[in-house]
């Protein structure tokens, strides 16, 4: 049997490729018979060939030898991050939905450009999924069809299918049996199901299948092209791409499911490190077991380093990922990228003697530019080779350089190093590290935190040999209803599917072995249901692909027999995907860009004291409502959206607007509106945009009020803070500029007419299909919240909430002033600021008053769902010098400090309190907590871009600003407001701690009147 593996990396620059003897993977070399590099050209193919060759002709390998051929490549996603329209198709979407997720259209969020090369006709169709695998309704064959006719009416040939918790649907009665009846009317179509890109997450499930569906044309192109290469190179063996989790896929699926090879670079670097250092944690391993592997890839112009978890794969990124500026959710590693490479430039300050490295470099001009090769700019590889530590180039040309430029520069790069290991971190254990890459000479100094260094054989391609080694992975994304059941038999049983995936998939089944399992209780039904994500991978097993080895054919597939225009295929220069992923963001809540608004100088429209919104306005109060969110109320994004969807509607009756409370009637009626239920199902199953007006219009007519004027939020924390806006342009009536909170709070009772004896009921529950229930009465507002809760769960979930309407004397008397306008002016600060590159805590506490508890690094986070909340705490430790010299970080003074002290802040949803603790052994005893500041107070923590990071996004090693700001007096003031918002309300044991004395937030209304 044939033995040799071939792995093909592309990158911007250089196509890398290895030839791998997989039975000798024992010896020095790890089984590595050849690798090289040549120029990657601008039709991709004939690069990968002309590697391909050299390899074979260095390592004398011959070709029949060959077991398979396996290549990464960046090709694809760059059509996507150059919006290139040459090689983009237009795409109909297709939602099975019922009446939900009308809210927020598809291509909500998409750059204008992509939008109108991408935009086909958009079709709701009955179908969709509640969270516990319920039908929303089952798909209609009547409705598909005439889909279809309008489909091939518009010209589009491409379809992205999307329906409401597919990934769930194992049984294809969905997305699958829709596809099957789309093909049967008309076979020319491609449709893509989402179940097939990502998991739970419409949005950005759907975003990443529309990209998906858009490069079909350009992918099947390019793979045909890399089969006819083979062919040429007489190489009769399967071909397999990489994929962005580290495994194989063969070509005719890569060919389908393009955007899962998108990230697949870094993931090569990573995985061909660990092959090439041997890191088998093992008997005879020498990497201890209680230590953590980064992967640090020094190239020319950029260090990026990945995390490898005990599964041998590496530590996903966050959240989403933004590619070409559309906001998708596919697994790729989480890189972490700075300015330092082997072609640096290293500048003297000699005034302020100083010494700077990097983030500008020669790049790829090294070779000509840099001292030691005849060029005339000091890089950081000078300064390697004048201080003896490597044999490059001339030394002679760098004797010159002063012995103190070479130990500032050499500390400068050695701090550079350490501090993003250190960002890079997943625990506190020990650092094995693992340096490749052509630029890792310049790491020539033990690193503090660093247990071990190693520069494996071949470091120079270990992508290359990362593709060559890949292997095969199945996963299992489910939710099951445990009540009454075995969990460990669910979960034995799940396990043995993601196995049978693997080898379904071609991997080796006397090794496939699960090596990730991931348990999340859903939240409102603790202890009821749990959804149970398990990855299993084995290394590839040629058995399945035996048929193709003597075919002049790698694999086969219906399209490739079409007779497809050819399209030029130039690149730019550079490795643009790469750049758009290092660069990818994670937000909390507002993800676009303010382009052309002058931040400065912007001015909302304010009229006769009634405030129109704007997008600018919009995006400015989703960032501040995440911050006052306090760790809860979910995220805003999609409100955010579904607000400027609104805006641009034509079913809107009049212009969102706010007024100030004092503004209204004493007899003017105002009501209440705001989402209820889950997150896990918030992001799926979107709203129609008609669930609130439903549940307001069924409590007005319960309260049997005639008529009302006037809307005002709930909560102003998270996506609530902006469930108003839509109301008031349906509705033609303002928002008053308030809430009943002044911040998040996990429950409805937690509203302060309520707290203070006003009626929270008849309360109305509606959902999109007019399902509706009230609770009439109860005996305790507690007692609400859980009759409302019982019937959420049957509402699948999630629903609109509206309590009995009250009199504006009332809301004058108990809401929270002026809160929509201190998001706005939050929001105004945090862009300002990071436009700017100014102090963002600073700009947010100049409009709105408040105290900056602490900066500090994550060391460890605690959470569970416990009695439908995610409960927990999060312990933060002090910033290093080091850390703390960076632009823009902010950090306490030396009496807040503490002496070093570190923090703890538990959290129900929203943050409980934050303490003081000398150590974090101390974090878990309560005894120990030095409390500084309690609810009501608002405690909210801010990433370093001063987005707001709610209590489920908290991981080890986020740098972080932890702010507080004084609750108003209705929660401070009278013992009534402590019992429910204060420590006690929690079941806590302390005396209510604030940070000093409430002001009351500036009206954007009064700073901008204009009386016409």
């Amino acid at each position: 049997m044939s033995s040799y593996r071939i792995g093909v990396d592309v990158g911007g620059t250089n196509t890398d490729c290895a030839i791998i003897d997989v039975t000798a993977t024992d010896n020095p070399s790890r089984g590595v018979c050849a690798s090289c590099k040549t120029p990657t050209t601008p039709d991709v193919t004939s690069g990968i060939y002309t590697a391909i060759v050299n390899a074979l002709a260095k390592s004398q390998v011959n070709r029949k030898d060959v077991q398979s051929v396996a290549i990464g490549t960046t090709h694809f996603v760059n059509a996507v991050v150059e919006a290139d329209p040459r090689r983009l198709s237009k795409v109909a979407v297709v939602r099975l939905c019922g009446p939900f997720t009308k809210a927020i259209p598809p291509f909500s969020d998409f750059p204008q450009r992509l939008r109108g090369i991408m935009e086909g006709p958009t079709f709701y169709l009955d179908g969709g999924l509640e969270i516990d695998g319920r039908e929303i309704s089952a798909i209609s064959p009547t409705q598909i069809e005439n889909a279809v006719a309008e489909i091939k009416k518009a010209g589009v040939s491409t379809v992205a299918l999307v329906g409401v918790f597919s990934p769930l649907d194992h049984q294809g009665t969905q997305e699958e049996a829709c596809k099957k009846i789309m093909l049967e009317l008309d076979p020319s179509l491609s449709v893509v199901c989402s179940s097939k890109i990502g998991n739970v997450g419409l949005l950005e499930r759907e975003n990443a299948t529309i990209l998906n569906a858009s490069i079909l044309n350009l992918t099947r192109k390019t793979v045909l092209a890399f089969c006819k290469a083979m062919s040429d190179l007489q190489l009769h063996c399967p071909l397999f791409l990489t994929q962005n989790d580290g495994t194989l896929t063969d070509a005719a699926t890569a060919a389908e499911l393009p955007i899962k090879t998108f990230a697949s670079g870094p993931t090569n670097s990573l995985m061909g490190a660990a092959y090439l250092a041997n890191l088998n944690r093992g008997a005879n391993s020498d990497i201890a077991a209680d230590t953590q592997i980064l992967v640090m890839d020094i190239g020319g112009t950029t260090t990026d380093v990945c995390a490898l978890l005990p599964s041998g794969f590496p530590r996903k990124a966050p959240n989403f990922v933004e590619v070409g500026g559309v906001r998708t959710a596919f697994s790729i590693p989480e890189v972490l990228s700075v300015g330092l490479g082997g072609g640096s430039l290293v500048r003297v300050d000699e005034a302020l003697d100083a010494v700077a490295v990097g983030p500008d470099s020669v790049g790829h001009r090294l070779g000509s530019d840099a001292l030691v090769f005849g060029g005339d700019r000091m890089t950081s590889t000078d300064i390697i080779v004048a201080s003896g530590k490597a044999d490059i180039g001339d030394a002679s040309k760098v004797k010159h350089i002063p012995d103190s430029v070479l130990a500032k520069a050499q500390a400068r790069i050695r701090r550079i190093l350490e501090r993003t290991i250190d960002d890079m971190k997943v625990s506190d254990l020990p650092v094995t590290l693992l340096l490749v890459g052509g630029g890792s000479i310049i790491c020539t100094e033990s690193l503090n935190g660093v247990a071990k260094s190693i520069i494996p054989p071949h470091h120079d391609s270990a992508n290359a040999v990362g593709a060559a080694i890949a292997k095969v992975s199945g996963e299992v994304d489910v939710i099951e209803i445990m009540e009454n059941r075995d969990e460990r038999a669910v979960l034995e049983a799940a396990k043995e599917q993601a196995i049978q995936a693997a080898i379904a998939r071609g991997a080796d089944k006397d090794d496939a072995k699960v090596v990730e399992v991931e348990k999340i209780p859903l939240q409102y039904v603790t202890n009821k249901a749990i959804r149970l994500v398990v990855k299993a991978v084995g290394k590839l097993s040629t058995s399945k692909f035996e048929a193709t080895l003597a075919s002049d054919q790698p694999f086969n597939a219906d399209w490739m027999s079409r007779d497809d225009e050819q399209i030029s295929e130039q690149e730019t220069n550079g490795d643009t995907a790469s750049a758009i992923l290092k660069d990818a963001t994670f937000p909390s809540s507002s993800a676009k860009h303010f382009t052309s608004v002058q931040l400065d100088s912007y001015a909302p429209e304010v009229v006769n004291n009634v405030w129109y919104l704007s997008a600018t306005d919009l995006e400015f109060i989703a960032t501040g409502t995440g911050v006052l969110g306090t760790g809860g109320g979910g995220p805003s994004y999609l409100q955010y959206l579904q607000c400027l969807h609104w805006l641009r509607s034509s079913e809107s009756k009049g212009r969102m607007r706010v007024v100030a409370p004092e503004y209204m009637k004493d007899s003017d009626v105002c009501v209440f509106g705001s989402w209820y239920g889950a997150p896990s199902v918030s992001s799926e199953r979107l709203p129609a945009g008609t669930e609130i007006m439903t549940a307001i219009d069924y409590s007005v007519q319960l309260s049997k009020h005639s008529h009302f004027e006037a809307v005002i939020a709930d909560e102003i924390g998270g996506g609530n803070g902006m469930s108003t806006f839509p109301t008031s342009a349906f509705y033609d009536i303002p928002v008053i500029d308030g809430d009943l909170m002044g911040r998040a709070y996990p429950t409805m009772e937690h509203g302060t007419p309520y707290v203070y004896g006003h009626p929270i009921t008849p309360c109305v529950l509606a959902d999109a299909k007019q399902n509706v229930g009230v609770v009439m009465n109860a005996e305790s507002n507690a007692r609400v919240e859980g009759m409302l809760r019982s019937q959420c769960v049957n509402l699948g979930l999630k629903a609109a909430v509206a309590a009995v309407p009250l009199s504006c004397n009332i809301i004058k008397q108990y809401c929270i002033p002026n809160t929509v306008s201190q998001a706005w002016y939050i929001g105004r600060a945090v862009h300002q600021a990071r436009r700017n590159k100014n102090n963002i805590v600073n700009s947010i506490f100049n409009t709105s008053p408040g105290k900056l508890l602490y900066s500090g690094k994550i060391i460890d986070v605690k959470r569970d769902v416990s009695r439908g909340y995610t409960m927990g705490q999060c312990t933060i430790e002090p910033l290093t010098s080091d850390e703390i010299e960076e632009p823009n970080n902010t950090h306490p003074t030396d009496e807040e400090k503490e002496k070093q002290r570190c923090i703890v802040l538990p959290f129900q949803n929203e943050f409980l309190y934050a303490a003081y603790v000398n150590d974090a052994t101390s974090a878990d005893d309560p005894s120990k907590h030095d409390v500084i500041c309690t609810v009501p107070d608002l405690i909210s923590v801010l990433g370093a871009d001063g987005e707001a990071i709610g209590s489920q996004e908290l991981r080890y090693g986020l740098k972080v600003d932890v702010i507080a700001m004084a609750a108003h007096p209705l929660w401070t003031g009278d013992a009534r407001g402590l019992k429910v918002g204060g420590p006690e309300g929690f079941g806590l044991d302390m005396e209510f701690q604030s940070i000093g004395p409430y002001q009351k937030p500036r009206s954007v209304i009064e700073e901008f009147n204009k009386s016409v």
